[in-house]
């Protein structure tokens, strides 16, 4: 175990497991501090790298990502401290991976529930090793004005309200990280501070013991005095005081062990932590007082009693000279995150998107005001979806069928079309699903299957201008513009399309008008101009070369090569 101080103002740390908020909170607290560089050096993802974007003080800055503990290690050789934010199933094998790394020196285990035979291969390793290991079941700890980790003490404003972010002349250590929050305010009140604070976890084996810690604190020339918060259960507080009693500790400590209510209930209690259990008189919380008290440890006698118990202590030494007073700092104010902003409403932000169509901001997600639900529950078809994406609204069930007609006719048309041969091509050179997909689609335009917007355009205003068809394609011609979606290789007036057929059948038989659908006759405009009708035949024609594609690949057929007999080679 370590002798001297942990951490300074140039510690820097390895996190693993991307965990937003505690990163960020370190580094708002590196920032609070007055620190040049930040304490996160790297992140550890396994199987991820690249970078992610935090907030240092007012500068957006991007911190490494590495795939494996080693990489980190190399890439960043004076980060000494590892803060493992893994689940208990895998925290013990990435700690100990960490532990073997030469530049680690101190492993923080933030994970609960980590097996007991785990935790004490670990704690035989580190040392073994001269490592330290704070955890497992921890918040972490804190060097005040220098470095913490991860979520200790909190929000800034408590930090702040703490005075953490310059040192005092506190060295504390607890069991329990909530509690440390609380005591840390507590010493502020009457003291000037915490020099440097510890959880050490609340499971029955921790990586690093109270004592551990104490002595530690009393190797350390600015640690004035000691306070210790321990708990039922086990008996870590007798090595404080076996250390006591040897004479290794000079500097006062006040220690209160928590859970003296245990007596009043008829039956063993389990409190909140794993090691909370007395097993007998000797792990009771009135014993291990009782114990620390004649070892010479300055115990009150209630929780209550606790804070006056500091109080004195500081100030006797304060009279004796043994402290000098702490010169107050300003502290830079913490930059707000927008989001928080807004929500608080401080400042007003523009939006970078408009969306009419769909909302999943609620607890289900929305088709233009439609819940899911409720789509799912009232048996809406693909054409209801359509619509409500689409036209932003519920049309008649007479047109969300046709628009499915649309798309069940118009979803393939054979593989000697231009958009399927593309797709069976690109399949067939080992593509992926999306690429062969987009390869057909990209034959879309003015000849293949895009003719229908511009169909639609010609077709509505010769019906406006009172043109009878012949009149129309008469006009065409004399302007040399081909009609569109006119001239079909195969389907003529004498072999007519059956899917035109009906389509015709359907539209008379179940539209109340057939003057270019007057249902949406206000915005045909729009809908010619924007490209619904194209947008139903992309749609309907997906299908089918997602078919297609299937089928090449199904049929694991070879890469194509178009034959030389089918090419007019010529000069």
């Amino acid at each position: 175990m370590a002798t001297g101080q942990l951490f300074s103002k140039t510690t820097q740390a390895l996190f693993y497991n991307y965990k937003q908020l505690p990163i960020q909170r370190m580094l708002d607290f590196d920032f609070l501090c007055g620190r040049e560089t930040p304490s996160v050096a790297g992140i550890i993802n396994p199987g991820s790298d690249g970078f992610q974007k935090l907030f240092f003080g007012q500068e957006e800055i991007a911190i490494p990502v590495h795939p494996t503990i080693e990489a980190a290690c190399n890439a960043h050789p004076t980060a000494d401290v590892f803060i493992n934010f893994a689940s208990f199933r895998s925290a013990a094998a990435s700690s100990m991976s960490a532990l073997k790394q030469p530049t680690i020196r101190v492993v923080a285990i933030i994970a609960e529930g980590v097996p007991e035979s785990d935790a004490k291969q670990l704690i035989s390793y580190a040392r073994a090793n001269n490592k330290v290991i704070i955890g497992p079941a921890t918040v972490g700890g804190i060097q005040a004005g220098a470095f913490k980790i991860g979520d200790t003490a909190g929000t800034i404003d408590n930090i702040i309200q703490c005075k953490l972010y310059r040192p005092g002349s506190v060295g504390f250590v607890s069991k329990s990280g909530g509690m440390s929050n609380e005591l840390y305010n507590t010493i502020a009140r009457v003291t000037d501070g915490i020099y440097e604070g510890i959880a050490i976890g609340g499971d029955v084996f921790p990586g690093s013991t109270l004592s551990d810690h104490i002595l530690r604190f009393n190797n350390i020339p600015q640690v004035k005095m000691m306070v210790v918060l321990g708990e039922l259960g086990g008996k870590d507080e007798y090595s404080l005081v076996e250390a006591l009693k040897q004479g290794k500790v000079q500097k006062p400590v006040v220690a209160w062990v928590s859970g003296t209510c245990a007596r009043l209930f008829k039956s063993e209690v389990q409190f909140g932590h794993a090691g909370a259990k007395s097993g007998g008189e000797l792990e009771s919380a009135q014993a291990k007082n009782q114990a620390l008290r004649e070892a010479g440890a300055i115990v009150p006698t209630s929780y209550e009693a606790l804070e006056s118990a500091i109080k004195e202590t500081f100030d006797k030494l304060a009279e004796e000279g043994k402290i000098s007073p702490v010169t107050e700092i300003t502290p830079p104010p913490i930059p707000e995150d927008l989001k928080t902003a807004i929500k608080s409403g401080k400042v007003r932000a523009p939006t970078h998107i408009i969306s009419t169509i769909s909302d999943d901001r609620g607890e289900e997600p929305c088709y233009a005001g439609v819940p899911m639900s409720t789509i799912i529950e009232q048996g809406y078809g693909v054409g209801d979806v359509i619509s409500l994406l689409w036209f932003k609204r519920s049309l008649p069930r007479y047109c969300t069928q046709f628009i499915e007609i649309c798309i069940m006719l118009c979803a393939d048309h054979g593989p000697c079309v231009s958009g399927a041969h593309n797709s069976i091509v690109t399949a067939r050179a080992g593509k992926d699903l999306v690429s062969s997909l987009v390869s057909g689609l990209l034959t879309i335009g003015p000849r293949f299957g895009g003719a229908i917007d511009d169909a639609a355009r010609y077709f509505k205003d010769a019906y406006d201008r009172g043109l009878t068809p012949y009149e129309f394609v008469e006009g065409m011609k004399k302007k040399g513009i081909r009609v569109p979606g006119i001239g079909h290789r195969i389907k003529s007036r004498d072999n007519r399309d059956k899917r035109v057929q009906l389509l015709q059948k359907y539209a008379h038989t179940h539209f109340p008008s057939v003057k270019y659908m007057e249902y949406a006759v206000q915005e045909i405009d729009e809908i010619v101009e924007i490209g619904y009708l194209n947008g139903l035949f992309v749609l309907a024609r997906s299908i089918g070369l997602i078919g297609h594609t299937f089928d090449q690949k199904r049929l694991k057929q070879p890469l194509y090569r178009h034959p030389w007999e089918d090419v007019l080679y010529t000069k």
